[in-house]
């Protein structure tokens, strides 16, 4: 899992053995989801699938975010939750209703903010375990302190938009290549349709002769 550099520090090194709880991802999006950050969002729960599985995926987004990053959070398997008025209430009150969630074991909270202080401890207080997942400047030094494991955000993190590029372009090809497929299918339907031989059009010709000798 992640092992623990320090007695007092709660920073963690990846490793290879994967664990057994069942997680809920909560992502301030506002908070979080910014261009200085560039945060891949597959990247971070590659790091939290080394405590568990993440059962409940949620992104927190104001009215103000755009329809391709709806789709961007939707298409990597986030619900997204728009809300036209405070993000930080409403992740809030999802927060404290998972609490009482029996198939959850582990909140995660990926924010900066302290302002889901005292959710964090309603949730410890009843028995769940708390992950931060956050980054520099003003990651909340009081929820990094409550929480029993926390992730910092840092350059390993970011998005690789070559990568990004890459995935566009074999979705291109791959919607092109199944055009030109469908097309073939066509040609080959209509190569495929009964042609007249020769000695059926010799055929039709001596039975349009005798019809019209008969006028």
């Amino acid at each position: 899992m992640w092992k623990k550099l320090g007695n007092l520090k709660k920073f963690y090194v990846k490793t290879s053995r994967k664990g057994t709880n069942r997680m809920a991802l909560l992502i301030d999006g506002p908070n979080m989801l910014r261009k200085e950050f560039n945060v891949d969002l597959d990247k971070v729960r590659d790091a939290l699938e080394q405590f568990g599985d993440i059962v409940v995926g949620r992104v927190y987004l104001n009215q103000y975010a755009s329809d391709k990053l709806i789709e961007a959070i939707a298409n990597q398997g986030f619900e997204p939750r728009i809300s036209a008025g405070d993000v930080d209430v409403e992740m809030a009150v999802d927060g404290t209703e998972l609490i009482f969630n029996k198939n959850l074991d582990t909140l995660v909270y990926m924010t900066r903010d302290a302002d889901f202080l005292p959710a964090i401890r309603k949730a410890k207080e009843r028995g769940k375990q708390i992950i931060v997942v956050g980054a520099e400047p003003g990651f909340s030094t009081a929820i990094q302190n409550i929480a029993d494991h926390v992730i910092r955000v840092e350059e390993d993190f970011e998005l690789d938009k070559e990568k990004l590029e890459q995935k566009k372009r074999e979705r291109e090809h791959s919607i092109s290549s199944s055009e030109s497929a469908s097309e073939e299918n066509t040609e080959v339907q209509k190569n495929s349709e009964p042609k007249k031989s020769s000695t059926d059009s010799f055929k039709d010709g001596i039975s349009n002769s005798i019809n019209w000798l008969k006028k």
